[in-house]
């Protein structure tokens, strides 16, 4: 056996060598694009879509419901250009994050020199300069200690706590650096004292996300289950369902995975902020193991932030940004995202195109086999339905199926296949939009809403649609997952080959 093969890869001499034109129809991983200035006509989103975008996020750290809502109504004006592709949409709340203030009139950078003293101050009505700054944690001289840093502007200033007082800290600065207004703030190794769903989140939820539809919603910050519990309790209230992913991005939210994952239906590694909360080389074990937790509870994962950065101002990602998508869809992930990217970028489509064939390349050296093996050798399988799905999948390899064709009103099924990781695409036919759009973040699967009949004309009517699509051949078999009774719990499925 290879050292490869060992590692669950298969890489050959051809795979380097040939091109692929058709990666997007073949690509399992689903890509969210942040949507910003760079990206909010209609044409540019068209492009994005052809160009293999599956998930649109609204970021709320940024914008209002103005601008959030053209935005909305231009991307509906280029999906109906599009009417063959399924996009989900994505509402990632602004949290419970921490921000330095604004300047003097007239200045918008400021710049700080090491070993100088610098004050940050509570009170967020002042403005400032290179002696003092403000922020808006209210509580920061009650949550912090001497000797801890604060790391503002993503790292790029940092500053250690010499002293505190009733509105304040005093810091001696560790470098030097030039910022401008409104940076994010961090403090490393500090559990701040900010809920992750307040008045602002709760208004943006009533007035934006439920009117508009947003099935999803990436919570910021979250540091342990009663987060995502509060977060849906408000969704309850207002009478709507909704995909909650938790934001992992400090030490809490690491330590506290498994009861996350329990309570959420995916996460976020949300590797900018947890490069500060943390030290810089442990974020790529926890993203390993922040995967593996989520494959292994059939949990959906996304791995984002500086995918592509470069690409902000570059028309070229360099080899290692490729190299970090590719290693994170080894890893297991199901979707990779692009922020600056996409929202801000030079260069927006091209960077979803470079993260569509790197994901590609990647899926295609995986060994399939072995990582199904793997799986059921975890005792991954907890009840009848995973079993079912489990030899679905089995069955699939032992005669060599060209794909699976589901017909679900929960998703279920098709959440479960993507579960064990199938080199087959699954495509999920379901007569609800909320579970089309959820399987929108699962690996390898591709829904449409599908209006149920019979069984028979249900079938060919499917695996019709999934040919003109070029999601399966002409020729060969598919495997069949099936309810008898429409009225049944998915546990009730049946499994068949149907020949093409």
């Amino acid at each position: 056996m290879s050292l490869l093969r060992s590692r669950g890869l298969k890489v050959t001499l051809d795979q380097i060598v040939q091109i692929e034109e058709n990666y997007n129809h073949l690509r399992k991983t689903k890509i969210v694009c942040t949507l910003g200035p760079a990206c909010w006509d209609v044409d540019k989103l068209v492009d994005m879509i052809d160009a293999g975008m599956d998930v649109c996020r609204f970021n709320f750290s940024h914008g209002d419901h103005k601008s959030h809502t053209q935005t909305l109504n231009n991307l509906k004006q280029a999906m109906k250009q599009r009417p063959n592709k399924k996009i989900a949409l994505m509402y990632d709340t602004k949290g419970p994050e921490i921000r330095t203030g604004y300047f003097k009139e007239g200045v918008k950078s400021i710049t700080l020199k090491k070993n100088n003293k610098l004050r940050v101050t509570t009170d967020y009505s002042f403005r400032g300069d290179e002696n003092c700054i403000a922020c808006t944690y209210k509580g920061l001289p009650t949550s912090v200690k001497v000797g801890q840093n604060i790391m503002i502007a993503d790292g790029s200033l940092m500053l250690e706590i010499v002293a505190l007082g009733e509105n304040y800290v005093d810091t001696i600065i560790m470098n030097d650096a030039t910022i401008g207004e409104t940076k994010n703030m961090n403090l490393p190794g500090v559990k701040v004292d900010l809920p992750v769903c307040g008045e602002r989140e709760i208004n943006d939820i009533i007035n934006f996300a439920i009117p508009n539809a947003i099935h999803s919603i990436a919570v910021s910050f979250v540091q342990c289950a009663q987060d995502v519990i509060a977060v849906r309790e408000v969704y309850k209230k207002n009478g709507m369902d909704v995909l909650i992913i938790p934001k992992i991005e400090n030490l809490e939210g690491v330590l506290n995975i498994d009861e996350i994952i329990a309570v959420s239906d995916g996460i976020m590694v949300a590797r900018g902020d947890l490069g500060m909360e943390i030290p810089l080389e442990k974020v790529f074990l926890a993203q390993k193991l922040m995967i593996e937790k989520c494959n292994l509870a059939g949990k959906f994962v996304i791995v984002a932030t500086q995918l592509l950065e470069s690409m902000i101002k570059a028309p070229r990602p360099t080899r290692a940004e490729i190299s970090d998508v590719a290693n994170a869809v080894l890893d297991g992930t199901d979707l990779v995202m692009l922020s600056g990217e996409s929202a801000n970028g030079l260069f927006p489509t091209r960077a979803v195109d470079y993260l569509s064939r790197a994901a590609y390349e990647a899926e295609k050296c995986c060994d399939y086999v072995r990582l199904f093996n793997d799986m059921l050798e975890s005792k991954a399988i907890k009840n009848p339905t995973e079993a079912i799905c489990a030899n679905a999948v089995r069955l699939a390899y032992d005669i060599q199926a060209e794909g699976f064709i589901v017909f679900t009103e929960s998703g279920i099924a098709a959440k479960l296949l993507s579960k064990f990781r199938p080199a087959q695409a699954i495509i999920a036919y379901t007569n609800c939009e909320y579970t089309a759009n959820s399987l929108m973040y699962y690996r390898c699967v591709q829904p449409s809403v599908f209006e149920f009949k019979d069984k028979k004309s249900d079938i060919k009517a499917a695996i019709k649609i999934a040919q003109e699509q070029n999601l399966i051949p002409t020729k060969g078999s598919v495997i069949v997952l099936y309810s008898l009774d429409k009225t049944a719990p998915e546990e009730m499925s049946i499994m068949e080959v149907v020949d093409l």
